[in-house]
């Protein structure tokens, strides 16, 4: 007993496998200590039947090997915290060749990988047979690799560009041979925030119609949340709250992915937030996402030692190996891990390593 009613009972809500409101939430950020928060987001952790366990009675930690590729770095959008993107005339703007892309894809086929992460900017001259292409070429050479590819931003471009209804664009990469759909371009699902650090992105609920969309189609996806700018924790609670809420017409999404704003090379000033306040907003989303089965660390952006930290705040996968990296490495953040390292981290903390699919099924 904490001595405050109220917490007591979203404590035991939460303890109970209960549903917290937002109200809740925000009680539990302001009231519990980092550890008291990591305790509850780990308990409700072990009630996800996510969290498998081996024949020896350990708890099994996931991870996927793949490989981050961007298509092409040029991007008419223009986000204040973006490092990475460039106009079409720079000297650094790149559209990938096929042959570039067989060539990494080789790689992480020869590195035991099942999956690329295809992203890029939202290049104003592109037509939809690139892109078609692209996802035909990738497929036929190398089926048995998932495309987790664009973004409901880059899709919202999409169908502005090649002026097709957004189901149609949809059902045609998947046709073409799209996998799933990564939750980039989400920062924070609030319109105010998005109209300030990117207002020539698609808003919130284009976001999440784009998600409704695919999971429609079949298409599973994962959902994102970069935090740590100008945005108040109640912004962040309320884009919990759109997701679960989401997650409740559809089931369609995979897992939960958060990262704090890296603010090096961007045109956006704020402080970077610490591995406290990550950990903090991880363990809290563990918490309010109960309909979420998995939750992943953010080693890329948070470095391995706070990602294996990570995995007592509620995470319950260990996410990619990503044996490449462009976007974040551009702000400066360049954390880096090999397989090995990867499982024994995850070992370390007496939880058995896993390889998974996109889907999150066992692969070794």
């Amino acid at each position: 007993m904490t001595g405050d009613a109220t917490l007591d009972r979203i404590i035991g809500t939460a303890l109970d496998g209960g549903r917290i409101t937002t109200e809740d939430a925000l009680h539990l950020y302001r009231s519990l200590s980092l550890c008291e928060l990591g305790l509850l987001a780990d308990a409700r952790r072990q009630q996800k039947k996510a969290t498998a366990y081996d024949g020896r009675g350990n708890q099994i930690v996931t991870y996927i090997v793949d490989r981050n590729i961007n298509y092409t770095n040029v991007c008419d959008v223009r986000c204040a915290f973006c490092a990475f993107s460039r106009d079409e005339g720079d000297a650094e703007a790149y559209v990938i060749s096929h042959d570039e892309m067989a060539r990494k894809i080789e790689e992480l086929v020869a590195a035991g990988g099942t999956q690329i992460l295809l992203q890029g900017g939202h290049h104003p001259k592109l037509g939809m047979e690139f892109y078609l292409d692209l996802l035909r070429f990738i497929k036929e050479r190398f089926p048995q690799v998932n495309i987790h590819g664009f973004s409901p931003p880059e899709f919202c471009h999409f169908a502005n560009a090649f002026q097709l209804p957004l189901a149609e664009v949809i059902r045609r990469f998947k046709e073409a041979g799209l996998g799933s759909i990564p939750g980039g371009g989400a920062e924070i699902l609030v319109d105010r925030i998005r109209n300030r650090i990117a207002p020539k992105k698609c808003g919130a609920d284009q976001w999440l119609g784009v998600m409704r969309c695919a999971h429609e189609q079949g298409l599973r996806t994962s959902a994102t949340m970069m935090f740590g700018h100008i945005e108040t924790v109640e912004d962040r609670i309320e884009h919990l709250q759109r997701l679960r809420g989401l997650q409740d017409e559809t089931g369609g999404f995979t897992a939960f992915i958060c990262w704090t704003f890296q603010p090096g090379n961007t045109k956006l000033h704020a402080e970077k937030v610490g591995s406290h306040e990550y950990l903090r907003m991880l363990a809290l989303a563990r918490v309010f996402l109960d309909n979420f089965d998995n939750v992943q660390a953010s080693w890329v952006t948070q470095g391995p030692k706070i990602g294996q930290v990570a995995l007592k705040f509620g995470a319950n996968d260990f996410g990619g190996l990503m044996m490449e990296e462009n976007v974040v490495s551009s702000a400066g953040t360049a954390f880096c891990v090999t397989l090995e390292e990867m499982k024994r981290l995850i070992a370390e903390l007496g939880y058995e390593p896993r390889q998974r699919d996109n889907g999150y099924r066992l692969l070794d």
